[in-house]
């Protein structure tokens, strides 16, 4: 791999780190080490990056904020891509025009700024654009797909297209780029409706209020460990069963809200995932509802 990366430094395509410990690049704060950590500057040399990887068969994860994925404790023998310097923000009129990681937060502060409403939903959620993207990321019965008119994407073979709402096939917390993990979300156009300013700041802090009272974000985690069942609440389902504030090595169902897992401060990444399991386990056991996990697993195999 050193001589990978050696070469990878070689192309003048962005920063490029080794040794990078993804307990600091993601929000449980756990993970191992990645071999490689690159920033491209730019699509030209993302496109340069990864031409080379698959050339040489070299196995790679795209990263936003680390906000929804559990990285295994083992070492990651690849590279890392960060998109963080795609964060070009245009606006004219109610149409945004933002970078993959551009951090989802400050948009919605932008948006509010100028009166632009549909963004409240978003204030307290803490990804990229693309991240959020990618997920079909929401709260309080919207999400991106209300909100996303097109994306600028990259394909497997490293063309540049733009697919529309539609094509991208959103659902409740799920998107093509799920079913699609090879394209690469690059840019994406938003479209708000104009509102009172006033109103939408109010909005947003009570929203910000609330999730302070009701989720722990005092302590690392990935927001909800499971999709909601329709109908019904994945957190209600499992303190129900009497699960709220189980621990297992340092990881902890919350006791302020059952459907987060958190580390308490020394948790392992297998910590994590055993509660996960156990948790799905004790669900289906009792209720015979299969609970869909939103975190992915990555480096696990």
């Amino acid at each position: 791999m050193k001589e990978h990366i050696d070469k990878i430094k070689s192309m003048n395509i962005g920063k490029v780190q080794e040794h990078i410990l993804l307990k600091n690049h993601t929000t449980y704060k756990v993970g191992g080490e990645a071999s490689c950590f690159v920033t491209p500057k730019d699509t030209k040399s993302l496109i340069k990056l990864l031409k080379y990887l698959k050339t040489n068969k070299i196995k790679y994860k795209v990263l936003g904020n680390g906000s929804n994925v559990l990285f295994s404790d083992k070492k990651y023998e690849g590279v890392i891509i960060k998109l963080d310097k795609f964060d070009n923000l245009v606006i004219h009129n109610n149409l945004i025009k933002v970078g993959a990681g551009y951090q989802l937060m400050k948009l919605c502060c932008q948006a509010a700024k100028r009166g632009l409403a549909g963004l409240e939903f978003a204030s307290g959620i803490p990804g990229t654009v693309g991240g959020a993207i990618y997920m079909n990321a929401g709260a309080y019965k919207s999400d991106m797909g209300y909100v996303v008119k097109r994306v600028k994407v990259l394909t497997p073979d490293f063309r540049v297209i733009t697919m529309t709402n539609r094509e991208l096939n959103f659902h409740y917390r799920s998107s093509f780029f799920q079913t699609h993990p090879s394209y690469i979300c690059l840019e994406a156009t938003i479209g708000l409706t104009y509102g009172n300013k006033d109103e939408i700041n109010k909005v947003n802090v009570e929203r910000r209020k609330r999730r302070l009272e009701t989720q722990p974000l005092e302590y690392p985690s990935a927001g909800s460990v499971f999709r909601n069942p329709d109908n019904l609440f994945a957190g209600k389902l499992i303190e129900d069963i009497g699960l709220k504030g189980l621990i297992k090595g340092g990881a902890q169902i919350s006791v302020k809200h059952a459907n987060f897992i958190i580390n308490k401060g020394n948790a392992t990444a297998q910590d994590i995932k055993d509660l996960i399991e156990f948790t799905k386990e004790a669900v289906k056991d009792k209720y015979n509802i299969d609970l869909k996990v939103e975190q992915e697993f990555v480096n696990w195999e």
